[in-house]
């Protein structure tokens, strides 16, 4: 397959970052879809700043509303609208009430990273059949004259493959550590910058250490790092395609973020079994100087 060229505007169909809409266009064109929602995701959770993010949520019209434009956008908003009218329920909106607003934040964001592809699976489908009928219409104009013998050609390499099993799928490679974490300060409402953060794998005789036993082995630096200004840590461990399954934790030194707080530090301490080693965990920290909470994340 032809690799799929995309620009800013057809981007921007699909996210209303112009954030996100420049570096997708950038890394332009992609071999394939997979790839372009590969590089999609590692943008979105990793470039596009709080701004970029909010710039998007308020591209998409309230439910309810009527598009006020028949662009792309617009008419796919209505049809995603039908759908989660549809689908939505009294007590999924209840669950969601008490969430503080930087909760919903990051909720919203993975909310607006599956709209994203969505919408790119669209835009690609159409563009792929747009470059397909063109080649036909090429081929045709080309050599009339082959016109019969390349279509029976044509039907027989069909009918031919369809007798071969489909190929397996590839397992696409990482773009990011397969292990990362962002700091939000709840108290605040904004990221938390300048908290040392550091990853640890257990090592011991044991699998996974006993509750309250602290002499069957130890804990092994994988990498550290200090959260930036959107509150995201930097590479805690190299991009593997596969992790090694055991305990992790990770470790925030809360005390110099709050001096005044309660935590002198935050440990997270979570297990990656042999099912899940091809999976990504993002474990993000809400903090406050007297409470925190964490959650897996994607």
């Amino acid at each position: 397959m032809e690799e799929i060229k995309v620009d800013e505007k057809e981007v921007l169909a699909c996210c209303g970052s112009t954030q996100f809409a420049k570096q997708m266009a950038m890394a332009s064109p992609f071999p394939s879809l997979d790839h372009a929602i590969s590089i999609a995701k590692d943008i979105w959770f990793n470039k596009v700043d709080i701004i970029g993010c909010l710039e998007a949520f308020a591209a998409h019209p309230q439910i309810g509303e009527s598009p006020s434009s028949h662009t792309t956008s617009a008419q796919w908003s209505k049809g995603e609208q039908s759908t989660a009218l549809a689908t939505a329920t009294d007590a999924g909106l209840q669950n969601r009430y008490s969430n503080r607003p930087i909760l919903e934040l990051e909720i919203a964001s993975q909310e607006q990273m599956k709209v994203t592809e969505l919408r790119l699976r669209k835009l690609f489908s159409t563009k792929m059949k747009a470059d397909s009928a063109r080649s036909r219409y090429s081929s045709v104009v080309a050599s009339k004259a082959e016109k019969e013998r390349v279509g029976i050609i044509g039907q027989h390499l069909t009918a031919t493959s369809e007798g071969f099993p489909a190929k397996a799928p590839q397992v696409q490679a990482r773009t990011r550590p397969p292990i990362t974490t962002h700091v939000l300060d709840v108290s605040k409402g904004c990221p938390a910058a300048g908290i040392e953060v550091r990853l640890e794998m257990w090592e011991g005789s044991q699998p996974h250490p006993s509750f309250g036993e602290t002499d069957m082995g130890r804990w092994v630096l994988e990498g550290s790092s200090t959260t930036d200004r959107d509150g995201r840590s930097g590479q805690l461990m190299s991009i593997v395609d596969a992790l090694v399954p055991g305990v992790y934790r990770i470790n925030f030194n809360t005390g110099k973020y709050n001096p005044g707080g309660f935590f002198p530090y935050v440990s997270i301490v979570f297990e990656i079994k042999e099912t899940q080693t091809l999976e990504h965990f993002h474990v993000p920290l809400l903090l406050s100087p007297f409470s925190f909470s964490t959650y897996r994340g994607s």
